[in-house]
C-alpha cells in the first residue's frame, strides 16, 4: 500500500466537537427537566416508536454505555473518561446518528437521559431518535471495580417491571465464577431469578457469563481461553427456568470455534477493554462473526465511543457495516476511512 492510500491514523481523523452534538444548553435542560417534568421520561417512552422486532434479519449491534455505574471511568491514559457526563452524553447522541446501531444497552440514569433528550428533540423536530431503536437495561452493577464485594454483584440497577413499564426490549446482566468465591454463586443466583423476571415481562435477557481468576494486582481477570468460555456456555445456558428468551454476551479469543458449538444460544461479541486501535478492535470482531452461525452481532462500549479523540460515528458505521452488511473486514475498514 503506497503512502498515499495509508489508513489513517486515529490522530488523522475528525475530531470530535461534542457541542456540534449536543449543545450545553441542551445538556442542562436535562435537570430542569429532572427537577421540573420527571414525568416527561414515561412519556416519551410511551410516545416512542418501539422497534417491531428485537433484530434485523436476525442480527443485532447494541452500544453499551452502563460503566460508570461500576465505577468504571478510564479510557487508556485518561482516568475520568467515561466520568465526564456531557462527553458520555454527546458522544452516545453522536453514534446514534447511525441508522444501523440498533440500540443500547444501559444503566437507569443514562436511560432515562436519553429519553429526555429524544422528548426535548420531538418537540423541537417532531421525531425522537430512539424511534425505532432496541432499549435494554443493565440490571446488576453492585460489584463496584476494585471493591472487597466486587464479586457479589447485587442487582442494583433497572428491574424487569420498571423495563417493561418504560417499553424497553430486554435486560442485561453479567455473572463473573471465581471456584473460591462464595459470591460468584449468590451473583448466579441472582441472574437465575432475573432471568425468570425478564421472561415474565415478554423481555428478552442478555446474560455475560465470565470465567475470572485474581490478577497480580488484586483484581479479576477475564478468562478468554475457549475451555473456560464452553463452560460457561453450558453453565449459563441452563439457569431459570427457561432459555428461550436468552442470548449470550462472550469476549472473543482464540478457539471461539468451540464455544460456538457448545450452544445453539444467539451471541454477540464483547468490546471489551479499550484498545489502542479501531482497526483491531474490527478485527476480532470480524473473526468472531465468522466462528459460527449462532454469533449474531456485538455489543460495544469504550471501543466505540472513544477512539482518541476522534469522531466516533465513522468507527460505528464501520462495525455496523460489518455486522449488517457482511462486508467483511476490508469492507469495514473502508467504511472507517471514510
Amino acid at each position: 500500500m503506497s503512502a498515499s492510500k495509508k489508513r489513517p491514523a486515529i490522530s488523522d481523523q475528525r475530531v470530535f466537537v461534542p457541542e456540534e452534538t449536543l449543545p450545553l444548553a441542551t445538556f442542562a435542560e436535562i435537570t430542569d427537566v429532572r427537577v421540573e417534568h420527571p414525568r416527561w421520561i414515561e412519556k416519551e417512552a410511551k410516545r416512542r416508536q418501539a422497534p417491531r422486532r428485537l433484530t434485523r434479519h436476525g442480527k443485532l449491534v447494541l452500544l453499551a454505555i452502563d460503566h460508570p455505574a461500576r465505577g468504571v471511568t478510564a479510557i487508556r491514559g485518561n482516568a475520568l473518561a467515561m466520568g465526564d457526563r456531557y462527553q458520555y452524553l454527546a458522544r452516545t447522541r453522536r453514534v446514534l446518528d447511525d441508522p444501523d446501531l440498533d440500540g443500547v444497552v444501559a444503566t437507569a440514569d443514562l436511560l432515562e437521559e436519553l429519553l429526555i433528550l429524544s422528548h426535548l428533540e420531538r418537540k423541537r423536530t417532531g421525531h425522537g431518535f430512539l424511534d425505532g431503536r432496541v432499549l435494554v437495561g443493565s440490571m446488576n452493577r453492585g460489584g463496584l471495580a476494585g471493591t472487597a464485594f466486587e464479586m457479589d454483584d447485587a442487582f442494583t440497577g433497572i428491574g424487569a417491571e420498571r423495563l417493561a413499564e418504560l417499553r424497553c426490549q430486554g435486560g442485561k446482566m453479567m455473572y463473573r465464577l471465581e471456584p473460591q468465591e462464595p459470591a460468584s454463586g449468590r451473583t448466579i443466583g441472582a441472574c437465575a431469578e432475573a432471568l425468570n423476571d425478564l421472561r415474565r415481562e415478554g423481555l428478552a435477557a442478555f446474560l455475560e457469563p465470565l470465567g475470572v481468576a485474581r490478577g497480580a494486582g488484586g483484581g479479576y481477570e477475564p478468562a478468554k481461553d475457549a475451555p473456560t468460555l464452553v463452560r460457561q456456555c453450558g453453565i449459563a445456558a441452563g439457569l431459570g427456568d427457561s432459555s428461550s428468551h436468552l442470548w449470550l454476551k462472550l469476549p472473543y479469543g482464540d478457539g471461539f470455534e468451540r464455544v460456538c458449538r457448545a450452544t445453539t444460544l444467539p451471541i454477540l461479541l464483547l468490546g471489551g477493554p479499550a484498545r489502542e486501535s479501531p482497526a483491531a478492535t474490527l478485527k476480532d470482531f470480524a473473526s468472531g462473526l465468522e466462528a459460527g452461525a449462532n454469533v449474531r452481532g456485538a455489543i460495544i462500549g469504550r471501543n466505540l465511543l472513544f477512539p482518541g479523540d476522534a469522531d466516533p460515528l465513522p468507527m460505528c458505521r464501520a462495525l455496523t457495516a460489518l455486522v449488517h452488511r457482511d462486508v467483511g473486514l476490508d469492507g469495514a475498514l473502508r467504511v472507517l476511512e471514510e
